[in-house]
């Protein structure tokens, strides 16, 4: 018989036998490796998760609709070149230029993020006038400067040829602008009804009476912080005066959106109010019968108001700080407006700085006419002389614009 050995059934298995039964010992480890590193992977995105949901928003949006898409770029808003048509002063020394006045002499003031205030000469000199907060060489580097270095925002010149001043940080102020010595008229401290300011922009001056109009835009949000107060889309600001013969506060409206920039009318009988975050404008009556009321009269704006001038031929000039134009899908402020909880996660997460990538480098300024419609516009359509306009300022044959954080000073020459 055959020795045992020989028998094919006892034959030692072929190397693509071993490598079939060793395949499950040697792959075991692995695939367990691979599972526990996928779940550690899924346990630590959902911990992040979690930790983002708890962490608190710092701000309390309520849902909101607008009242429709924007107005179409056609007829008083057809698109134009007419903005191209300037240049650029003081690049590098003038940031963010916000708003402006001018005396007698054509001298032209106006205020930068560093928290100084300035003069321009007729033949276009700059000259220091004082600083706002501390000079520190800081100012200007970084809006965490602000609350130290001041802003002043709202400049307009009185019946006294001194410089009334809103400083966001600090108060309203009276500027001389010769020595620039400052008096303090009302501190953001003190406020108005138990309130102080947190926020002071828009400012104007009855030349009749010598009442200073101004708004405080929020009573929770500093300017460094303005794109959460944009975001947030809360009504916690208010439209007020300063009677300088009695040094009385007094607030003429408040729950607004905002408000910003103020015009009288030619006859002061009323003032506009723009309502940036709301992209509105308010009309507030001073004489007449509705006197001591107000009323929206222009929404759902091509862009968000910020200042609100007369023009030198008697009609209102409406710098527009960001567009706000129909494409295929919704403007990115409408799309998330009627989510607050998704307003709040944005809030949490992405830094205040990356919103400017969203942001249209297009410059458009509106004309109002006296009954508050829209009768022209102005545009930059690829920014190349500036673009996010503050102010709108006619002195002189020239148009100046204002911006809240650009590096120069556009001028129109007419």
């Amino acid at each position: 018989s055959p020795c045992p050995l020989s028998d094919p059934r006892l034959k030692e298995p072929t190397n693509s036998q071993t490598e079939r039964r060793d395949t499950p010992s040697n792959t075991q480890p692995q695939t367990i490796a691979g599972e526990l590193g996928k779940r550690s992977l899924l346990a630590a995105l959902l911990a992040v998760a979690v930790g983002v949901y708890l962490l608190p928003s710092p701000i309390d949006p309520k849902p909101h609709r607008l009242k429709g898409p924007p107005p179409a770029l056609e007829g008083p808003l057809a698109v134009n070149t007419r903005l191209q048509k300037g240049r650029r002063l003081f690049t590098g020394k003038l940031h963010g230029p916000e708003s402006f006045t001018a005396d007698g002499d054509g001298n032209i003031y106006t205020g930068t993020v560093d928290g100084k205030l300035w003069r321009i000469s007729p033949d276009d000199n700059l000259t220091f006038i004082t600083q706002m907060g501390q000079n520190l060489p800081e100012c200007g580097s970084s809006t965490d400067y602000e609350p130290v270095c001041g802003r002043p925002h709202g400049v307009r010149m009185d019946r006294h040829n001194q410089l009334i001043v809103a400083d966001s940080y600090f108060g309203l102020f009276s500027v001389n602008p010769r020595t620039g010595e400052k008096t303090l008229l009302r501190s953001s401290a003190e406020g108005a009804d138990g309130v102080p300011f947190a926020f002071l922009n828009g400012l104007e001056i009855s030349a009749q009476t010598g009442i200073v109009y101004f708004t405080d835009s929020s009573s929770r949000w500093g300017r460094r912080h303005v794109k959460l107060e944009v975001i947030e889309l809360n009504s916690l600001g208010r439209l007020l005066s300063y009677d300088p013969r009695s040094g009385d506060v007094s607030v003429l409206l408040d729950e607004l959106y905002m408000p910003n920039g103020v015009a009288l009318s030619p006859d002061e009988d009323f003032l506009l109010l723009a309502e940036t975050s709301m992209g509105r404008i308010h009309r507030f009556w001073l004489k007449g019968p509705k006197a001591g009321t107000g009323e929206v009269v222009i929404d759902n704006m091509i862009g968000y108001p910020d200042n609100i001038r007369l023009s030198d031929h008697g009609t209102f000039l409406v710098g527009i700080t960001t567009p706000r134009f129909r494409r295929f899908t919704p403007p990115f402020l409408d799309a998330i407006a009627p989510y607050p909880a998704v307003k709040r996660f944005l809030a949490k997460v992405v830094p205040l700085s990356w919103y400017n990538v969203l942001l249209p480098r297009y410059a458009l300024v509106l004309e109002l006419g006296l009954d508050c419609r829209i009768v022209g516009s102005l545009h930059d359509p690829e920014g190349r002389l500036t673009w996010a306009v503050s102010d709108v300022f006619q002195h002189r044959g020239r148009t100046y614009l204002g911006s809240t954080d650009l590096p120069f000073l556009p001028v129109l020459e007419s």
